[in-house]
């Protein structure tokens, strides 16, 4: 009897060893290593796992981006760069409940819509299910095809033989192949199923969705290696709190990194919201101090969102500095640089900063931001209603300029602000900008003086 040949795998991030070890050298992640049985790959299945392609000169290799596939939503074309590229293999990811299967069961009623036959794979519902919230979003057309199967072997077949425009599988960790004896959802399963998946979508030109689990701390579950070898990674964010959700593309070989798609929650699915900037200021209260409105940059999209701050005195002896939607460490940086430059005595004082609406702000331009809430809530003075402010904050007070600020600017002047401090490294030397007035400042000391 042929010996069975088994490695140990981490569950979190895939590393192999040759033996059980209790915390894994490459994730550091403790308790995840798990016995696989590692298989001999049979002449067959490997014809499957190759292009079997001659080497070819690049300028005889045709590309066009006319032929991307429109999807229909176009928040969804702007994050994968343009369309859906044929052949691509493209990973969705995301907090359970947050909408993956519902987006995705969008997009193929769009394509099936233009006559364009479309295959949707299910290991976690049943046809029934799926046809439930068909009917709920409006995606009831007959050239989608409901195929429920966790079998790759099967799954293979049936899109050879259905040959569609675009396929949807939900989700990867469901989908096991028989030639691996370990349960699905594990790392060598996963890797199989990924694998056969893409080279096939490679070979046949037809578009895959992988729809994919997280982990606790909100990674994909699964190997690392699956993020690499798919053509796009499309992460969702979103607070349970709120309506909105966010598609961000983390990994894209066919258009900008980076970039996000604004969607709100309804009860006929998921709509897309065109203009984000009015979306998060339509709540905006006038009138009161700690709150002033930044431009960010979203991909190549530039968002206006409002930053809060409360500052009050402290009851305890450790005052408190809390942060929601931007990194707390910066936030006690900036306090820490108020204090110094300024002269402003926050150590004796709670520092809240938030961002209204949920949203997740992680670049340097809004440091301005959140030194002038801060400010303004500790002086109790209210910054005029029409002014935004951007830029990165150093550690001696400096401010140091920040890309495309030309762009930031126009989104503030296209939703009607009439003033913008900004660094003085600024693209233009003209103290207007259009109709908004460009305020250029050295160090938060001119900020303080420009605010108020």
């Amino acid at each position: 009897m042929k010996k069975v040949k088994t490695s140990f795998f981490c569950q979190n991030c895939g590393h192999q060893s040759l033996k059980w070890v209790g915390k894994c050298p490459s994730c550091g992640q403790w308790n995840t290593f798990v016995e696989e049985e590692i298989r001999d790959v049979s002449p067959g299945a490997r014809a499957e796992l190759t292009f079997n392609e001659k080497p070819l000169p690049m300028d005889t290799i045709t590309s066009d981006e006319r032929e991307r596939l429109k999807s229909g939503i176009e928040e969804v074309d702007r994050v994968l760069g343009g369309g859906i590229v044929r052949g691509s293999a493209v990973l969705v990811g995301g907090d359970p409940g947050i909408g993956k299967s519902t987006l995705l069961l969008q997009v193929m009623q769009r394509l099936a819509a233009k006559g364009l036959k479309v295959l949707y794979v299910s290991g976690e519902e049943s046809a029934r299910q799926i046809k439930m919230r068909g009917e709920r979003i409006g995606a009831t057309s007959g050239n989608i095809l409901i195929l429920v199967e966790v079998d790759l072997e099967n799954i293979i077949k049936y899109i050879r033989e259905t040959k569609p425009a675009a396929v949807v599988v939900d989700s990867i960790q469901t989908v096991y192949s028989s030639h691996l004896s370990s349960a699905p959802g594990s790392v060598g399963q996963v890797r199989e199923a990924s694998e056969r998946l893409i080279i096939f979508a490679k070979k046949s030109g037809i578009p895959v969705f992988l729809i994919g689990h997280v982990t606790k701390d909100g990674s994909i579950a699964g190997p690392k290696v699956l993020e690499h070898m798919v053509d796009t990674v499309l992460y969702f964010e979103g607070d349970s709190g709120h309506s909105y959700r966010m598609i961000r593309g983390m990994k894209n070989r066919f258009g900008p990194t980076n970039e996000v798609g604004v969607f709100e929650m309804r009860d006929r699915g998921l709509v897309e919201v065109l203009n984000p900037s009015e979306y998060f200021l339509a709540e905006r209260p006038e009138g009161s101090s700690g709150s002033v409105v930044v431009p960010s940059m979203e991909g190549t999209r530039p968002i206006l969102v409002e930053i809060q701050s409360l500052v009050s005195p402290t009851n305890f002896g450790m005052p408190r500095r809390t942060a929601i939607g931007v990194d707390a460490n910066r936030v006690s940086l900036l306090v820490a640089v108020l204090e110094k430059v300024c002269g402003l005595r926050l150590g004796s004082h709670d520092v809240f900063i938030n961002v209204a609406g949920g949203v997740r702000v992680t670049e340097p331009a809004v440091d301005l931001g959140i030194i002038s809430a801060m400010a303004s809530s500790f002086l109790d003075r209210t910054i005029d209603p029409g002014t935004v402010v951007f830029g990165e904050v150093g550690l001696t007070g400096e401010l140091r300029g920040i890309h495309q600020m030309e762009l930031r600017i126009r989104e503030a002047e296209r939703m009607g602000f009439t003033r913008c401090i900004l660094p003085r490294t600024t693209p233009r030397e003209a103290g207007k900008f259009g109709k908004i007035r460009v305020v250029k400042i050295r160090n938060i000391r001119e900020l303080i003086e420009n605010l108020f």
